[in-house]
């Protein structure tokens, strides 16, 4: 037990810093990871079904737009992205474009997630057979009600186990806002790591509480594609 502790570094002084971090890296969690998360998720799926309906919709300027949007951000890195949010639109001088680190952290992230949710969106109205289409339009319902009522529930059971895994990914990415000095668990991390010069303690510490994280996730994850498997 001696040696496994000496090899972690698990000596009494390191098990009390782990003890004292704990609550900072939680209120970090709890204050700042998980609203960025869930916010950025709930504005990047708007942006994404607005977005996949206007790369279904035949309308060539329309389809355009949607297009240009996915390759711009699929095409750049997220970090980029979060420092031309931040950094780059701050520096035009415009006031309304100087944002606070969380406001440019939550625009990054839901640009980001919008633009790879659409495709995901997309591809699982396209995966609803055309048939759909063709016997709501038989009973009289117009193309929105179609979409409303018959395909996007279809699609919605397509598109959870992918969309759920862009979440997880998405609680992770979070730890970029740090460098826009963004108070979340990884700057936490960063600023004990500061003052008590233990790196791997503290980030191991992080990456567990990312990994718990990630885990009950995973399972509602897979109670939500049970329940939603019972009605195929």
């Amino acid at each position: 037990m001696f040696l496994f502790n000496s090899i972690l570094g698990l000596s009494p002084e390191n098990i009390e810093i782990l003890k004292d971090s704990f609550l900072p890296l939680m209120r970090g969690v709890l204050a700042y990871t998980i609203p960025l998360s869930l916010l950025s998720f709930f504005i990047g799926l708007v942006l994404a079904v607005v977005t996949a309906l206007f790369r279904i919709s035949g309308i060539s300027v329309l389809s355009g737009i949607a297009r240009v949007y996915v390759s711009l951000i699929r095409g750049t890195p997220l970090l980029v992205q979060l420092f031309i949010v931040y950094f780059g639109l701050g520096n035009l001088g415009i006031e309304f474009l100087k944002f606070e680190p969380f406001t440019g952290a939550l625009i990054a992230f839901s640009l980001n997630t919008g633009a790879y949710a659409s495709e995901t969106i997309r591809a699982s109205i396209l995966s609803v057979n055309k048939g759909q289409w063709e016997a709501a339009s038989s009973i009289g319902m117009s193309y929105m009600q179609s979409l409303r009522r018959v395909i996007l529930p279809q699609a919605t059971r397509v598109s959870i186990p992918p969309l759920s895994n862009s979440f997880i990914g998405l609680v992770k990415e979070t730890s970029l806002a740090s460098t826009i000095l963004v108070s979340e668990m990884f700057r936490k991390a960063q600023e004990i790591v500061a003052t008590t010069y233990t790196p791997l303690l503290i980030y191991m510490e992080a990456a567990a509480i990312y990994w718990a994280i990630c885990f009950i996730l995973s399972i509602i994850q897979g109670g939500i594609e049970n329940k939603l498997n019972r009605y195929v």
